[in-house]
């Protein structure tokens, strides 16, 4: 069966599509992100002839509406936003939304004598040579011949018939083709994107959140315009605060909205841990509220689609959006947001770079949405979030494609107690095997960003623990205030001992260290720095730390997994090194990990 069509449509007539609403764009869509000289580029390309390149729309399933008739679906463009965009910008004068969500204008102008387009400027404006705006010239409110006496006028040394081609050739850009490849409308998502991916020759890869999004902005029924903009902007603020009052200013129907209200706590936060992209609210939020993982399922729920009859229906369409206008509501609630934000710094994760995977904290709060939601008392809700947060960031729950899992373990957290879910994933993925065996062997690696080692951290936050050879110092604080990670046995010295980036870097080598403890402890073995440090525990003078007393150092060398061995060892003992403090550091996360 065909899957598509390849027709050549006029750009009139694609701006036709935009202004009626076929195509939803581009205050509806995503920010422009083109800068003016490719706007300008276009439009000469389209003057010399040169193909532009096809777009692609998935035509939306019709739906079947209250009175039993079925409306048309609109053209959701997947492929060649910017392009179309541009020409409304170029050709029609209409205002986009650029990459700070800005309200600006791109002004073309047009030289007939050159036959050459530039980027209105201060000089153009006073250079009579040029058109200043090409949007007059498509306006309609201004014959040729009126186009061609008026630039004569002012121009009276000019050729008019030169003066009239080019006009004329500039005119008949939006009698140009482009091709459009269209897409039916009962392909499903998946379907899509996989079409998308092989006839785009860049191979960008779409997510299925860009969908959503499209398919909330392209609605005109249910408030998707409006749902978009709550997505987009508190996205923004929780990265710029400052943002809120270029809301006020420019977008003055939004900032009267109720979901406005709810987000303007944020014009005052500065907190980082979790700074959510539109892809992270939207699976958050859908994910909480339909109990489903697959975003797909919601493109196609927006669209009306029955699962059951496989028809489209009006009714499941307006609940869909409403739904998830009550996941996006929930998500960007002060006390939601920050309560849960609270959780998570109890385990530990102070830090972003604690948490590399966003799915794992993006299905931690959608634990916590869900619970709160099934009434779960307050305490449990606080365990059972640091839990499942830890315990996906250890087993790589969320890794590679996490739809599938996201789905999985909604339905499972819907039809049974979170704390039976939660024994059995422990019972199956945290036995004795995974602690006594495969997270030391996960701890042997030389990559700093491993998920393990940032665990192992969180619970020393956790702990209270003090930087390795520190008094007072505490680990927390090495962290937050850009703390370095040094090595227990010196990378220089284990360098001129032959040994590689891969050897001297293991993590299990790492530790947080004050730097001017760092820097006396040098190049040295550990046996010779801890030789040192007793001396000054001897003499009481301050060789290499603050610490006085030999039980001091042990619970130092105890709250930082570091071997007591380590105190007589040199080059020949390094691996054996190693290996004791993998199997120190996996304890310690056992019990942190149970203690949540």
């Amino acid at each position: 069966m065909q899957k598509y069509s390849v027709n050549q449509h006029l750009i009139e007539t694609i701006l036709a599509w935009v202004n009626s609403g076929e195509i939803a764009i581009p205050e509806i869509q995503r920010p422009f992100v083109w800068d003016s000289s490719k706007v300008r580029d276009l439009m000469d390309s389209l003057y010399q002839g040169y193909p532009i390149g096809y777009v692609i729309a998935w035509r939306n399933p019709n739906v079947k509406l209250k009175d039993g008739s079925l409306s048309e679906g609109k053209k959701v463009l997947i492929d060649g936003q910017q392009r179309i965009t541009a020409l409304t910008a170029g050709i029609l004068g209409q205002y986009v939304i650029n990459k700070n969500y800005q309200r600006v204008k791109i002004k073309i102008a047009f030289n007939p004598l050159e036959e050459k387009f530039e980027v209105q400027n201060p000089a153009i404006l006073k250079d009579k040579t040029w058109l200043h705006d090409i949007t007059d010239a498509f306006s309609g409110k201004v014959s040729l011949l009126k186009l061609v006496r008026d630039y004569s006028a002012l121009n009276p040394e000019i050729d008019e018939d030169l003066i009239e081609n080019s006009f004329s050739r500039l005119i008949s850009i939006v009698k140009k083709p482009i091709g459009m490849i269209e897409l039916a409308p009962e392909l499903d998502i998946e379907t899509v994107t996989e079409i998308f991916i092989r006839i785009n020759s860049k191979g960008v890869v779409l997510s299925q959140a860009d969908f959503a999004m499209s398919k909330i902005a392209s609605d005109t029924e249910n408030g998707g315009n409006e749902l978009r903009k709550a997505i987009d902007y508190f996205c923004h603020l929780a990265i710029a605060p400052d943002f809120y009052k270029h809301i006020v200013d420019n977008d003055k129907d939004f900032a009267q909205t109720d979901f406005f209200q709810k987000m303007s706590w944020l014009k005052t936060e500065n907190e980082d841990l979790y700074d959510p992209s539109y892809n992270d609210l939207i699976r958050v939020a859908f994910t909480s509220q339909f109990n489903r993982g697959r975003l797909s399922d919601l493109v196609s729920l927006l669209s009306g689609r029955n699962f059951e009859t496989r028809t489209f229906e009006t009714e499941i369409a307006e609940q869909s959006f409403q739904k998830l206008k009550n996941g996006v509501n929930n998500f960007i609630n002060e006390t939601n947001f920050k309560r849960f934000l609270m959780i998570v710094k109890s385990a530990g994760f102070i830090s972003p770079k604690l948490i590399r995977s966003q799915n794992a904290i993006n299905f931690a709060y959608i634990v916590y949405l869900k619970l709160k939601e099934l009434g779960v008392n307050s305490v449990a809700i606080e365990s059972y979030v640091r839990k499942w947060l830890v315990y996906s960031i250890l087993t790589g729950r969320y890794s590679g494609s996490p739809e599938s899992t996201f789905d999985f373990d909604i339905k499972q957290i819907s039809q049974k107690p979170f704390g039976d879910y939660l024994k059995e994933k422990e019972e199956g993925e945290l036995s004795d095997a995974f602690w006594n065996a495969s997270l030391p062997q996960s701890l042997d690696t030389s990559v700093a960003s491993s998920p393990y080692f940032h665990v192992f951290l969180a619970s020393q936050v956790k702990a209270n623990d003090r930087g390795f050879l520190s008094r007072d110092v505490l680990v927390s604080d090495l962290i937050s205030l850009r703390g370095d990670i040094h090595h227990l046995f010196p990378k220089d010295y284990l360098s001129k001992n032959g040994l590689d980036r891969s050897k001297y870097n293991q993590i299990a080598n790492y530790v947080y260290m004050q730097s001017e403890v760092n820097i006396k402890v040098g190049n040295k073995p550990p046996k010779d720095y801890f030789e040192l440090i007793k001396t000054q525990m001897q003499d009481g003078n301050q060789l290499v730390s603050g610490l006085s007393t030999e039980q001091e150092l042990l619970d130092n060398l105890k709250m930082n997994c570091v071997p007591t061995e380590i105190m007589e060892m040199n080059i020949d003992d390094y691996q054996n090194f190693l290996t004791l403090r993998r199997k120190l550091m996996a304890q310690k996360i056992k019990e942190y990990y149970h203690s949540l």
